[in-house]
């Protein structure tokens, strides 16, 4: 009896969604089982160079040394404040509107605890807002910040013909087209917004008008600790 086929293993950070991938994969290579492996932005290398994982959705930046890395899509950054905060009215707000604002730094699942609180606000990435969200907090876009990138990575000399593969599929290669090769470190176009997280138009509070960020927040300001 013939061994079972060596798992294609696939790498997730958080707010990455591979659903639709790994389906096409079973779809197209039954005999070749497929795990997804969670894993901290902090272990994205690490786990590449430790061939923990076959490739792995990372977000960017990350060093690249060794590694093929091709950009997929960009997200816009949010601000989560608590529900009670005048910023959680606006629909967009810029980084001068948080001037004497906390920041926090914890991890996403700290601080948004913390801010849930009434305690300052975090920027995070907008699916990791997502990921964490609730009902007594909300997610602002930050409409004047870099928005932040998701890739798939993986090592130069680990290339094989199922990363190939699913390289493919992520990039959109259909079923009938010729597998190919992936290009070495090779940049896709300018990567697009995924839909939903646009940036609103509009920096003022949703049903005012006339009244800039600022002077809706009145007196709520708070000194940076």
């Amino acid at each position: 009896m013939p061994s079972p086929a060596e798992p294609f293993r696939v790498g997730i950070v958080p707010g990455v969604t591979v659903a639709k991938w790994t389906r096409a994969w079973k779809e197209r290579r039954p005999g070749v089982p497929l795990e997804v492996l969670p894993l901290a932005e902090a272990q994205q290398r690490a786990a590449l160079d430790a061939r923990d994982v076959d490739v792995c959705f990372v977000r960017l930046p990350i060093e690249r040394d060794d590694l093929n890395v091709i950009r997929l899509y960009s997200e816009v950054p949010v601000v989560v404040v608590a529900k009670e905060h005048p910023i959680s009215l606006f629909e967009a707000v810029t980084q001068a509107d948080l001037e004497g604002e906390v920041e926090r730094h914890e991890s996403a699942a700290d601080a948004v605890e913390i801010v849930a609180a009434g305690a300052g606000y975090v920027r995070l990435p907008h699916s990791i807002a997502r990921l964490h969200a609730r009902k007594d907090v909300a997610a602002v876009p930050l409409s004047d910040a870099p928005a932040t990138e998701v890739a798939i990575a993986w090592p130069i000399d680990a290339t094989s013909d199922d990363v190939e593969y699913f390289v493919g599929i992520v990039r959109g290669r259909s079923a009938a087209s010729s597998r190919g090769a992936a290009p070495a470190k090779a940049e896709s176009s300018p990567p697009a917004k995924r839909r939903g997280a646009a940036t609103p138009k509009s920096g003022k509070p949703s049903g005012a008008s006339g009244k800039s960020s600022r002077a809706s927040r009145g007196g709520t300001r708070r000194g940076r600790r």
